[in-house]
């Protein structure tokens, strides 16, 4: 049975990155089969969706638009975060293997 260093060295980086970015919320982590990484990212990415329906419940109409920018900049920050996080995880382990 491959380790879990070896089979996140067998992942293509470039696909994990892809897909953190276009679905976002993690998908690359699960290409990867880490696990940890996965279920971090779709709990940070709850709570921004939660906190944001919580702040914006009262907010004024005009402020709506303003509120639904800030709230696709998290996950637009989330998504670039892990997908720079998923690339490097793969060259670390691969250096560490060789």
């Amino acid at each position: 049975m491959p380790t879990r260093e070896q089979i996140l060295a067998a992942s293509a980086g470039w696909v994990a990155v892809l897909l953190n970015l276009v679905p976002g919320l993690g998908a690359g982590y699960l290409y990867q089969r880490r696990w940890k990484a996965y279920w971090i990212t779709s709990t940070l990415a709850t709570a921004w969706f939660v906190a944001g329906a919580v702040l914006g419940q009262n907010a004024e109409p005009a402020a709506e638009a303003q509120n639904q920018l800030v709230g696709l900049i998290g996950l637009l920050a989330l998504a670039g975060v892990t997908a720079a996080e998923a690339g490097l995880a793969v060259k670390t382990v691969r250096q560490t293997l060789t």
